[in-house]
């Protein structure tokens, strides 16, 4: 397992990542990473994504609901606490409302991805969580039950959680994401039709893993 100094900076950098290429705002979004099987390392609440600090993050037990450090975790813990519970495989869990991916979210426009290589791959399991109060008991388990389904879990008039089994992987879903609503908005608003690749050929490239092995969908 990775040092918690380690897995800090990566938050750090990720963080700035995150603001530098407008997937973040201001203090809107959280970010965390898990530490071991019963701890994650969680921003703090009010921390502002592009400028985290080595004493912004709360270490927190997602098993004992507990938590360390200077700083109080951000008030959406419920949400990350539920998909490390439930998914083994989450190591970095990212929470922010993207532009385009909030329009999207506040919207009943469909998200597709049998777009190109990358939305076929990081989008084949979106799955959507209906409007909760930020922080509260009830988008946790929202999203804890859709965390079973799906890596991207859009959240209705509020943005997008997701989760992967790295840092580069989770800010790609993010990216990818981005651009496809960005299409998708941008397609509709001028007009032209996209054309979607057919489910055979969507499922040969994932199967055949032409670009990535493919990452597991379900719970065991």
């Amino acid at each position: 397992m990775t040092d918690q100094l380690t897995i800090t900076q990566q938050l750090i950098n990720t963080g700035k990542y995150l603001l530098d290429n407008q997937l973040a705002w201001g203090t809107s979004g959280n970010i965390s990473a898990r530490v071991n099987a019963q701890e994650m390392l969680i921003t703090a609440s009010g921390t502002e994504m592009g400028n985290l600090q080595q004493n912004d993050f709360s270490l927190y037990n997602f098993e004992t609901s507990s938590w360390e450090g200077s700083r109080k975790p951000s008030k959406e813990v419920p949400m990350h606490q539920g998909i490390y519970q439930e998914r083994s495989d989450a190591h970095v869990v990212l929470h922010s409302s993207p532009f385009y991916t909030t329009l999207m979210a506040s919207s009943e426009e469909a998200l597709v991805s049998e777009l190109f290589v990358e939305t076929m791959y990081y989008l084949e399991d979106v799955v959507y969580v209906n409007y909760y109060h930020p922080g509260t008991a009830e988008l946790g388990e929202a999203v804890r039950e859709q965390a079973k389904k799906g890596h991207v879990i859009m959240l209705k008039n509020h943005g997008v959680i997701l989760f992967d089994d790295s840092f580069g992987d989770a800010i790609m879903r993010l990216e990818t994401l981005e651009l496809a609503s960005k299409m998708i908005i941008t397609a509709k608003s001028a007009g032209i039709q996209l054309t979607k690749i057919p489910d055979l050929v969507v499922q040969d490239f994932l199967e055949s893993a032409r670009y990535k092995p493919r990452k597991r969908i379900y719970k065991d």
